[in-house]
């Protein structure tokens, strides 16, 4: 057995439950770590600074850039920057866990680019009718945002295929463990 983690990305389009199929797996199952990303767009009720992400100013996530302190980064839905600090997965990585990064499409090229090993898991909705329901219960965006982010999550859900597997999220738990098994038969 390697002591080294496995780097796994799990992306999608927004509200397709990214954030909760990551959060089941490492509540649910030892040996996985979810990385904290970094962004530029204001903390959400209850988000939390070094916990929900690390929320910088757009210089400073610039300079992140420049330094080649992020491992990826993107610039999401035409206005925020998003990416993950490179330095917190190594590490993580290091100690010989496996490693979630819950991040955009763009962002996942970028990870295979800088780790090739890395599995690529693609998150779809049950239905588009189902992915917009989603958004608007989440209730965070407004009806402009909200119409960006369906018309990205069109051309997100045609990049499935480049993706190592595809996963319905129609229910957390079932989704969550499909997604353990198929990290653990990689």
């Amino acid at each position: 057995m390697t002591s080294t983690g496995k780097l796994i990305v799990i992306a999608g389009p927004s509200a397709v439950g990214k954030g909760t199929l990551a959060t089941h797996i490492v509540s649910n199952y030892p040996g996985f770590s979810l990385s904290v990303s970094a962004t530029t767009r204001a903390p959400r009720a209850g988000e939390v600074n070094g916990v929900s992400y690390f929320f910088l100013n757009s210089e400073q996530f610039e300079q992140e850039i420049e330094s080649g302190m992020m491992l990826e980064w993107a610039k999401v839905h035409g206005t925020n920057l998003y990416g993950t600090p490179r330095e917190p997965v190594e590490l993580a990585l290091s100690k010989g866990l496996n490693v979630i990064l819950e991040i955009d499409v763009q962002g996942a090229f970028q990870v295979r680019e800088a780790f090739p090993e890395a599995l690529l898991v693609f998150v779809t909705p049950p239905s588009f009718e189902e992915l917009r329901a989603r958004l608007d219960k989440r209730g965070t965006e407004s009806e402009e945002d909200k119409q960006i982010r369906l018309e990205t999550a069109k051309s997100e859900l045609a990049q499935a295929v480049e993706f190592d597997f595809s996963v319905v999220n129609d229910e957390v738990a079932r989704c969550a463990k499909e997604v353990v098994e198929l990290i653990q038969s990689a």
